[in-house]
């Protein structure tokens, strides 16, 4: 298989396993590009690429900014924040204003769930989902597995434990679709006011005890507390959810065996991890940065193949 079998990069939920294999192999193989003393190649120079961002975000757009620039394309970037959209401009008029411009790619983050699923159905441009609220963040999750995958070699038959606020958290559904379909067995854990529901009929397991979800997992996903995203109290304070659901260098360090330790960013330090655990042997959070560009290099390169 040598192209994407999707136009656009909408959840992971939409991609087949040969999908997320080609999109790992394309990575490896821009990762070796990233390292090099030049970094960039000419693969995506006649393609212009807009950064469309109507949440907040810094991790996310500077990788995928850099990803377009290693590619060679021609970047334009929006915030809604200092945009019309603030004068009661439509997302459908901002995005085809921007199109006007003749853009050939859309990367976008927005609020509202399947707003990335909307603007697929009525412009030509392939998108690319960057956070649709609290839906899906396929890039995220691609790069989550390739970063477990090249350190265990594998994903069949590991154990991946997401922990932390799974309710307001996009990175945890895209993950928990990549880990299933790459073959890992997927549990999740935190406080119950902060698991959703229908979280078992995803295929995963549900543990309320930080101590036994570590102690079953090889790897452990922290998530950070949403407190944007949160309209009511899910808990009674940071403190008490730091002495239930915040792991230390100590916690890892007790632990039987070796486990790997990973956060999407941006981390709340002393609450979900301690500065410690963060910087520890255990950590490959600075290696997800890095396949980060990578990934998302591969993303774009291989959408834009499939035009």
């Amino acid at each position: 298989m040598t192209k994407l079998s999707q136009r656009h990069l909408l959840g992971i939920k939409n991609l087949t396993t040969q999908d997320i294999e080609l999109i790992f192999d394309t990575a490896a193989n821009f990762k070796e590009v990233i390292n090099r003393p030049i970094k960039k190649v000419p693969s995506l120079r006649d393609v212009t690429i807009a950064n469309i961002f109507f949440e907040n975000s810094t991790r996310t757009r500077l990788s995928f900014e850099l990803a377009e620039k290693r590619l060679s394309a021609d970047v334009v970037n929006f915030s809604a924040s200092g945009s019309s959209v603030k004068k009661g401009e439509t997302l459908l008029d901002t995005v085809n204003n921007i199109l006007a411009m003749k853009v050939d790619m859309v990367v976008m983050r927005h609020a509202s769930v399947g707003a990335p699923h909307f603007l697929s159905r009525h412009i030509k441009a392939n998108i690319v989902n960057a956070g649709d609220g609290t839906h899906e963040h396929p890039t995220q999750a691609l790069l989550d597995t390739f970063s477990i995958r090249e350190r265990l070699g594998t994903l069949s038959g590991k154990k991946v434990a997401i922990i932390g606020d799974i309710l307001h958290s996009r990175v945890a559904l895209s993950n928990i679709f990549a880990l299933r379909k790459l073959g890992a067995e997927v549990l999740v854990c935190g406080p119950p006011t902060l698991l959703p529901k229908y979280i078992t009929s995803l295929g995963v397991k549900v543990e309320l005890s930080l101590e036994k979800a570590l102690a079953w997992c090889d790897v452990a996903n922290v998530l950070r507390i949403q407190l944007e995203r949160q309209q009511i109290k899910y808990f009674p304070s940071l403190r008490e959810y730091t002495l239930y659901y915040g792991i230390t260098k100590k916690t890892l360090d007790n632990l039987k065996k070796k486990i790997i330790v990973m956060h999407p960013g941006p981390i709340n330090r002393g609450v979900e991890l301690s500065s410690d655990a963060a910087d520890s042997h255990h950590s490959i959070i600075l290696d997800q940065v890095e396949n980060g560009v990578a990934v998302r290099m591969a993303v774009l390169y291989l959408l834009a193949a499939a035009n």
